[in-house]
């Protein structure tokens, strides 16, 4: 895609209007980038997106800033890449600048409350909905298969013991194990060759 102006005013405008409408963070964006850039847009493919999203989630930084910055650069160069994340971060500036001028009365409104009691389902939803596009899109290969379960497992028995363990360590430990798979099959290959 070339660019030009109009192509920095879409990715601002879009990231714009995602930053507008996203609540619960860089994960519930996933699913609304998705939809925006591999459907409506075609701007990126299954198989980048899911790149994008595995580079956005193990860069240090806030996920939505990280993948409005990629697809920015992807699409429109350095321009893009600083208009789509300045169109992300513009709307959750004002909306936290506002709501820090008001907090007390804010929190106390229960009309507020009973709004981010509702807020939180849809951000659930919305979780679950990129989680499964993701898994559906993953090759079928029995290494990712393993992966999962393994993190899936991990998570659950982390979950009923009270073991506090970070997420970014579930992506550094299947990184790892991806690698090492990488390079075993490289030296099975060397090794035939000879």
């Amino acid at each position: 895609m070339k660019n030009d102006n109009s192509n920095i005013r879409t990715l601002f405008l879009t990231f714009l209007k995602i930053g507008v409408f996203t609540f619960g963070g860089g994960y519930a964006m996933i699913a609304l980038l998705e939809t925006e850039f591999c459907v409506r847009k075609n701007w990126l493919d299954k198989k980048e997106f899911l790149d994008m999203t595995a580079i956005s989630e193990s860069t240090p930084g806030p996920t939505a800033v990280n993948s409005a910055t990629y697809i920015g650069y992807k699409i429109g160069g350095v321009l893009g890449a600083i208009a789509a994340t300045v169109g992300v971060c513009i709307p959750s500036f004002f909306i936290i600048y506002i709501i820090s001028l008001f907090f007390d009365k804010f929190l106390s409104l229960k009309v507020v409350y009973a709004g981010f009691r509702g807020i939180q389902v849809g951000v659930i939803y919305l979780i679950l909905t990129a989680g499964l596009r993701m898994l559906k899109a993953l090759d079928n290969t029995l290494l990712d298969k393993i992966i999962i379960l393994g993190v899936f497992i991990m998570m659950i028995l982390f979950t009923l013991f009270s073991v506090k363990f970070s997420s970014v360590f579930y992506i550094i430990i299947s990184g790892a194990v991806g690698i090492a798979v990488y390079l075993i099959k490289t030296l099975r290959k060397r090794s035939t060759i000879k």
